[in-house]
């Protein structure tokens, strides 16, 4: 059994073998036309190489010197071989840049740096170069080591004086921002130096305590104070202020005399009243002379209190008269009780000032460790900066010595040598020729199966089989090719009793009359292309089912096309044309008995019409349709493709389903793919929505084997081995050839 991707690959290299053998004469004749101008091969170059190896400097003391010997070790071919190197070599030995790029080579291995277990590798350098002279690549070789170990020197050199400008660049910053760091020390030192010291020395604690024992001494002598103070006022009946007045008033002679003037007044006017009244002219005058006199009394007292001249608010005689009433004991203790006051007042602004002083005393201890965490940091900045400064003077005198130790990190381990070298072999014409032509084999073979890949239709029935299996499609059966004669122009129909090929078309009768619960009586035949057969599939299909006892009846629906009832050697009637309509509203009319095959009953296609779906939705052919359910047993219409219109669509809920059939060669898999993923899709969540109703497919133009051989009469075998040799549609592999019936695929 031939295995189907052989199958495959054998049918499109006969649909694209003309590509394959242009692609075998292509390269046959590039490997030709390549032999052909191929040179005989010349001499081989000499090749001189030569090997370099790092090495340290024999005496180093600094370690800068070490360090730069160690990156020695570490240079790359674009450090060693800069264009100011190449340059004079290629005028000296008249190179060009593309001719130096091709001829030299230079491979570096750095260095491997030893371990405690294993000692280390120094660096290798193998530079080689070509050239058709021997004693010229040894030359160039020679004189680019020693270029090279020069460069080595110089680079070291130029490492060593950046380090040094390096240093000495920042040394001079470094040196600025110590003198900085030490001069804010200084000044902070300076500001704060005092009470950071008088807390180191114990001073300020001290003085802490003696404010606050100063303060309680100042706070009992105020208490003293205020007890003699409520003392004397609870004696004199006065406070300090009233006390202050009363003194002030008794005090002053003036005062004094005015109070006598008007006590004299008061006694004269007291004898005077008994006798005459106040209109009296010695009482108006004792009058008038009693309130001047305590006019004189209350501007005297405003004098004495006021002060400065500055004359005190009117206060009234009376009260003049008895705030200046002090007998000379009640002055004394009035006199002590304004100088207790006095006393008092000094002791409050000792204590406000011993509290102000143990305040700043007390800010003072608290803030003294944040100065001395700020003199610890700028002490640590000074200590930073001079450490940093030291290490770089260090580094600079580190540097400055290891100018003497700088020397080259390359040395010449070998001088340059050019083997001798052998001249190779041309190459023979037969076998680039041979290779040409399996290239071109090759390339033939692979570009006929892209091309093949690349059609996107199915070659094997086989593969349309996999592709029905996987979308989960009943296959109702697979048909073998019928092969046609030269001279035949009809559909090759099984009009014969006894053909082989009936079985195959029984089979997929009987497995429709087993698909769901109820067998189905109208099948719609279709097909997603044009030319898959499903015209003939329908015919044969009926053919079959009437051969079975079955009354069938077989509509030619596909209005897009001629009908092909003259296979069955039945006329079209011509009036179908003119009026289709009326030619299906005549059911007696239309349906014709096909006169080769009992049971078979057949209704033409009136031909291609203009407008298919006047058809298709007339009432007349949905009563016949739902006539011809009741009449016959099995009904077979041929319906058009699914490609470019909905014509199957449209006539499918009138049936209990489609069948879908395919052929190998002409039916497209993408297609194919489409129609049936849409025909099985069931995920729609409306659960009304009319869903066409596939019941299964069929695979036409299978290359299967049938031996079909009429038993029933030596006359018609004779007449076939009289006939030419058929001609079939598909090339079937087949064991020794065969008689076949007269027959030509149309659709």
């Amino acid at each position: 059994m031939t295995l189907p991707i052989v199958k495959r690959y054998l049918i499109a290299f006969d649909q694209y073998k003309l590509a394959g053998f242009a692609t075998f004469i292509v390269a046959l004749g590039a490997s030709g036309a390549a032999a052909m101008l191929m040179e005989p091969p010349e001499t081989p170059p000499f090749k001189a190489t030569g090997l370099m190896t790092g090495q340290s400097s024999p005496v180093i003391f600094s370690q800068t010197g070490e360090i730069i010997q160690q990156q020695g070790q570490q240079l790359s071919q674009e450090m060693l071989l800069p264009i100011s190197i190449l340059e004079p070599l290629v005028k000296e030995f008249n190179l060009t840049p593309n001719d130096l790029k091709k001829k030299l080579a230079v491979k570096v291995e750095p260095g491997v740096p030893g371990g405690k277990d294993a000692p280390g590798t120094p660096m290798k350098i193998t530079v080689s170069f070509q050239d058709p002279n021997r004693e010229r690549s040894v030359s160039f070789v020679n004189i680019l080591m020693k270029k090279m170990e020069e460069q080595s020197r110089v680079i070291n050199t130029q490492q060593l004086n950046s380090i040094i400008e390096a240093i000495q660049e920042r040394l001079k910053p470094a040196e600025a921002e110590l003198r900085k760091a030490e001069k804010e020390l200084e000044n902070y030192d300076k500001q704060e130096g005092a009470t950071i010291l008088s807390l180191e020395s114990g001073s300020l604690p001290t003085a802490i305590l003696a404010n606050e024992q100063q303060q309680k001494d100042l706070n009992l002598q105020l208490e003293a104070l205020n007890a003699q103070i409520a003392s004397l006022e609870s004696q004199l009946g006065l406070n300090v202020d009233q006390a202050f007045v009363s003194q002030a008033l008794a005090a002053d002679p003036i005062i004094a005399q005015l109070r006598v003037q008007l006590y004299e007044i008061e006694s004269q006017l007291a004898v005077l009243r008994k006798d005459y009244r106040d209109q009296h002219p010695v009482v108006a005058e004792l009058v008038k002379r009693q309130q001047a006199a305590e006019q004189q009394l209350q501007e005297r007292a405003s004098e004495v209190l006021g002060g400065d001249g500055i004359a005190a608010p009117l206060v009234s005689v009376d009260q003049i008269r008895v705030d200046s009433s002090l007998d000379p004991t009640r002055q004394q203790l009035a006199q002590n009780l304004i100088g207790l006051r006095t006393q008092k007042e000094s002791l409050e602004q000792q204590l406000k000032a011993s509290k102000k002083t143990g305040e700043d005393l007390k800010r003072n201890y608290a803030t003294i460790p944040n100065k001395q965490m700020e003199k610890q940091r700028l002490e640590q900045q000074v200590a930073y900066k001079k450490a940093l400064y030291d290490q770089m003077q260090a580094k600079l005198v580190d540097a400055q010595a290891a100018e003497a130790e700088t020397t080259s990190s390359l040395a010449i381990a070998k001088e340059a040598e050019a083997p001798d070298v052998e001249t190779p072999k041309a190459m023979s014409m037969v076998l680039i020729l041979a290779m040409g032509g399996l290239g071109g084999v090759l390339g033939g073979a692979v570009i006929i199966f892209v091309l093949g890949m690349l059609s996107g239709k199915f070659y094997t029935w086989e593969e349309i089989q996999g592709a029905f299996k996987e979308r989960e499609v009943p296959l109702l059966g697979v048909v073998p090719t019928v092969f046609l004669f030269s001279g035949e122009e009809h559909l090759p129909l099984l009009l014969k009793p006894h053909s082989a090929y009936l079985e195959f078309y029984e089979k997929i009768r009987s497995n429709l009359q087993r698909s769901g619960k109820k067998p189905p009586k109208i099948i719609l035949i279709t097909s997603v292309g044009d030319t898959e057969g499903k015209t003939l599939t329908a015919y044969n299909l009926a053919i079959a089912a009437a051969r079975s006892g079955k009354r069938t009846l077989l509509i030619e629906a596909d209005f897009r096309s001629s009908s092909e009832v003259e296979s069955l050697r039945l006329a079209v009637d011509p009036q179908s044309f003119i009026e289709p309509l009326q030619y299906y509203g005549d059911l007696y009319g239309c349906i014709r008995l096909v006169p080769d095959v009992n049971n078979l009953y057949v209704i033409p296609a009136p031909g291609p019409v203009r407008h298919p779906a006047t058809l298709l939705e007339s009432s007349e052919l949905r009563r016949l349709l739902e006539e011809v359910r009741y009449r016959f047993d099995f009904v077979v219409i041929d319906s058009p493709c699914f490609h470019g219109n909905n014509d199957v669509l449209t006539l499918e809920p009138y049936t209990d389903g489609m069948v879908i059939v395919a052929r190998p060669i002409y039916t497209a898999s993408g297609l194919l793919g489409e129609t049936t993923d849409k025909l099985m899709d069931t995920e729609d969540e409306d659960p009304k929505k009319y869903r066409p109703r596939l019941l299964g497919a069929i695979v036409n133009g299978a290359d299967i084997y049938v031996d079909d051989v009429e038993e029933d009469s030596l006359e018609h075998q004779e007449t076939i081995r009289s006939q030419p040799r058929p001609q079939p549609a598909l090339k079937p592999k087949t064991p020794h050839p065969q008689k076949r019936l007269p027959a030509k695929v149309r659709k």
